[in-house]
């Protein structure tokens, strides 16, 4: 089914790989974890506010095309809470800039 040859050379070229990995991600460095730990969490840190979001922003568009009407009011509880779902966004940014500067 598989060319032994092209078996092989995969297999070699794997093998070769992995020696050279071992070698060298042996040594984690302080800051290397310091911009990883920021990445995760600004990223984590992100996510829920992202999927809120839009689920309100889903929310407020089927109430105004059920009910035309209430659009002062509906506009303004979106905002608010979009306004919420920023601030927690804003936090975890700021979470991650003091991981990358002070931890």
């Amino acid at each position: 089914m598989f060319d032994p040859v092209v078996v092989q050379t995969v297999a070699d070229v794997a093998m070769q790989a992995g020696e050279q990995l071992t070698d060298t991600t042996a040594s984690w460095n302080g800051e290397a974890v310091k911009m990883l730990g920021a990445g995760i969490a600004m990223g984590v840190g992100a996510l829920g506010p992202g999927i809120g979001i839009g689920i309100l922003g889903a929310g407020a568009m089927q109430a105004l095309g059920r009910n035309p009407e209430a659009r002062g009011p509906i506009m303004t509880n979106m905002l608010i809470a979009i306004g919420l779902c920023e601030a927690v966004a804003i936090y975890a940014l700021i979470v991650a800039i003091i991981l990358a500067m002070v931890a």
